[in-house]
């Protein structure tokens, strides 16, 4: 058994569904991991953290993390607070009201960021991330998701010049029995 055993069955046990969906890149798939029932559940969101402790640089090489709206921010939120960094959230659009901001939360030109995603399909959430972290003068460090669905967001982000990783991948989601 792995370290990464116990929090992988129990991901799948609350969040792998099987079915007909669309991913957000618009592929169709019979599996989906539905985020929300791993990052709200304390059981699974607590380890989860735990592990991702694990794949961050040393702490004095970034300032803060980021995540794109919706599904990563719980999962920054808890991580924020257990490295004692704050976060940013990066907005899928900009609002007609109020600040009107593509990033929320504190940040300063020339910060060093981590982003935080939760499923790695193509990398498309994540890499939109990280371009509005750079247009605002920040520098991306590094990308952590939770699951790699190995279907090129790895490739995709590291061609960005984007250093990324995974805590799990699909291989090992999928190779777990419950």
């Amino acid at each position: 058994m792995t370290s990464l055993e116990p929090l992988i069955k129990s991901i799948k046990a609350c969040a792998y569904l099987e079915g007909d969906f669309i991913t957000r890149a618009g592929k169709p798939t019979h599996y989906y991991i539905d985020k929300y029932l791993f990052s709200t559940n304390p059981a699974t969101l607590s380890p989860l953290v735990e592990s991702l402790l694990t794949l961050l640089p040393p702490s004095e090489t970034y300032d803060r993390l980021a995540a794109p709206e919706l599904g990563a921010v719980p999962i920054a939120a808890v991580l924020s607070v257990a490295v004692g960094k704050p976060f940013v959230i990066v907005k899928k659009e900009s609002k007609g009201y109020g600040t009107q901001k593509l990033v929320e939360g504190y940040y300063q030109d020339g910060d060093r960021v981590v982003v935080i995603e939760d499923i790695l399909t193509t990398g498309g959430a994540a890499l939109r991330a990280c371009e509005v972290i750079q247009s605002l003068g920040m520098r991306v460090t590094q990308v952590v998701g939770v699951i790699d669905r190995e279907e090129g967001a790895i490739s995709n982000l590291e061609s960005k010049g984007f250093k990324t990783q995974a805590l799990i991948s699909r291989t090992q989601l999928m190779a777990c029995t419950l």
